[in-house]
């Protein structure tokens, strides 16, 4: 008994020692270190108020206009002009890691839900996944300097294979939260992947700002030319995607398929993400649009919808149609475009 009294007391009295050096410690802390952490904080929490500002229900309207052309022989393309009806849910919330998932609800008399892309934010990344071109990803690592203070965002495909990174600050200035990240690349988007072979990568800026009616996707992208040799530049593009808040949708249809398949694409962004940490860079096997890749996957996801396979099983099949078409031995970039052709 005595040994166990005699431990007690060596255990409190270590305790009281840990914790009268805590005081010490946060006492010893200056005026300038206090204030410096308390700011902070508060960029911390405003960051956050504004990522999470970006999910509801929305109309959006897609507004693309090429703008400057660097090819002598290149004339400008019509402006490109679309819209639909979007949902975006928030399906993680870790305090320094949100995902917000997009769901489209398109069609005329007869609504239906389209998965569309994701965004996932990371506050002061290790690292983040990039765009290098010829569908390929690596994964850039990063200094703490490089992202202090700083969020990553990682776009995702609808099957959720990645598309394209960047690292970049909230800035809550003149009323208004917006995050802008110096230029990366990424893929085409679909409405030129499929209807033209000119260009290989968008050199782009993206920016999200928050508005009092929803928030705005701007673009600054330059078209690249990737063959045969250094990137040039064919065109210039900018890019405003607005997503005002709307209501007078059939929003059910969006939030139904996702409670109907969240466990199937639960598995399939794991599936991603293990291919991701394991590979320092990784690619398809195929270029241009891949729809090869990602029609498959949707199927899979409609027949967990429509009760025709469990989650399970649709998720093996589709790490199946993943491990056709991935790669961890990426062939050079100029390699990998002249498949393409």
């Amino acid at each position: 008994m005595r040994i166990k009294i005699i431990a007690g007391a060596a255990i409190g009295l270590a305790a009281f020692a840990l914790g009268a050096c805590a005081a010490t410690n946060a006492q010893t802390a200056s005026p300038a270190q206090s204030a410096a952490a308390s700011h902070r904080d508060a960029d911390f929490e405003a960051d956050r108020k504004a990522i999470l500002a970006m999910a509801g229900n929305y109309h959006v309207t897609f507004d693309f206009i090429e703008t400057v052309s660097f090819d002598e022989d290149y004339e400008l393309k019509d402006r490109k002009l679309s819209g639909g009806d979007e949902i975006v849910r928030i399906i993680a919330d870790e305090g320094d890691f949100i995902s917000l998932q997009h769901i489209l609800v398109v069609g005329g008399d007869e609504k239906f839900p389209v998965k569309h892309w994701r965004q996932d934010w990371r506050y002061e990344p290790e690292s983040v996944l990039v765009f290098v071109g010829g569908n390929t990803w690596e994964t850039r690592e990063l200094s703490k300097a490089e992202t202090k203070g700083k969020w990553s965002q990682v776009v995702y495909q609808v099957d959720d294979a990645p598309r394209y990174g960047a690292v970049g600050e909230w800035r809550h200035e003149n009323g208004v939260s917006a995050w802008t990240p110096p230029h990366e690349w990424r893929p085409l988007p679909r409405r030129d992947a499929t209807t033209r072979d000119d260009y290989q990568a968008v050199d782009a800026v993206n920016r999200h700002a928050i508005t009092p009616d929803g928030w705005v996707h701007e673009q600054d992208n330059t078209k690249l030319v990737l063959t045969g040799g250094e990137p040039h530049a064919l065109v210039r593009e900018i890019a405003i995607n607005t997503y005002k808040k709307f209501d007078d949708f059939e929003i059910a249809i969006g939030d139904d398929y996702w409670a109907a398949t969240e466990e199937f694409w639960a598995e399939i962004r794991g599936e991603w993400t293990r291919i991701e940490d394991e590979n320092q860079r990784f690619g398809l096997t195929v270029q241009g649009e891949p729809e090869a890749v990602y029609m498959p996957i949707l199927e899979l996801a409609a027949a967990v919808k429509d009760g025709e396979k469990s989650s399970d099983e649709a998720a093996d099949e589709a790490r199946a149609v993943i491990a056709s078409f991935v790669t961890t031995r990426p062939a050079p970039l100029q390699a990998r475009l002249a498949q393409a052709k």
